[in-house]
């Protein structure tokens, strides 16, 4: 596959398309479902929010991911940043790669998405520790592995950390994709296809 020679939409959608594919063999960690899998019906939950979101947002739930199975070796051309394992060196025991948010959003810039896509994908994981902190309900419905992983992510927000991400700019965008993002794991669940995020994703 690699990174793309030319950083034109249709060559990186093209590559983005790629990158999601070859996630079909990688399990969503803790889940009975693919990363794409997962991926695409947390996009499919944005296509058919009430009210509607913008594609931006849309996009932003389809590659939320990204950094977490995105191929070592383009991460670290494009970014610098290194795929490292929390909680364990192997994919069976860790919760998923260390800082895959930032890692995920540093590598769509790279390949030229708008800030939006970019800022909403870093923020899914603060968006977790948000929701922990303003909503008393939210973690007894967080699933076993994301509630180990939520350790390692620093736990539930305080204080002016939680006070910062409450009145920051997309605030309600970030945490929509967040609740998306821990619906995404029904196994056989059928939705559109991949495919069909192409003209999409080269205009982001």
């Amino acid at each position: 596959m690699g990174v793309p020679s030319s950083l034109s939409p249709a060559s990186v959608a093209e590559y983005i398309i790629g990158v999601l594919e070859a996630s079909e063999n990688t399990p969503y960690i803790g889940e009975p479902i693919s990363q794409l899998q997962h991926s695409l019906q947390a996009a499919n939950q944005a296509a058919v929010a009430s009210p509607p979101v913008d594609e931006a947002t849309q996009v932003a739930a389809l590659l939320h991911d990204i950094g977490q199975f995105a191929p070592a070796k383009d991460l670290w051309s494009l970014t610098g940043g290194r795929a490292q394992n929390l909680g364990g060196q192997s994919t069976t025991s860790s919760v998923g790669r260390v800082g895959h948010e930032t890692l995920g959003a540093k590598f769509l810039l790279a390949l030229g998405f708008e800030p939006k896509v970019a800022r909403l994908v870093e923020s899914h994981v603060a968006a977790k520790r948000y929701l922990c902190a303003v909503d008393d309900e939210y973690y007894s419905k967080l699933s076993d592995a994301s509630k180990k992983s939520l350790a390692y992510q620093g736990g539930p927000m305080s204080g002016s950390e939680r006070d910062e991400f409450g009145s920051g700019a997309w605030c309600r965008e970030m945490c929509q994709l967040r609740v998306w993002d821990d619906e995404a794991k029904v196994e056989g669940l059928e939705v559109r296809s991949l495919e069909s995020w192409r003209s999409a994703i080269e205009r982001q």
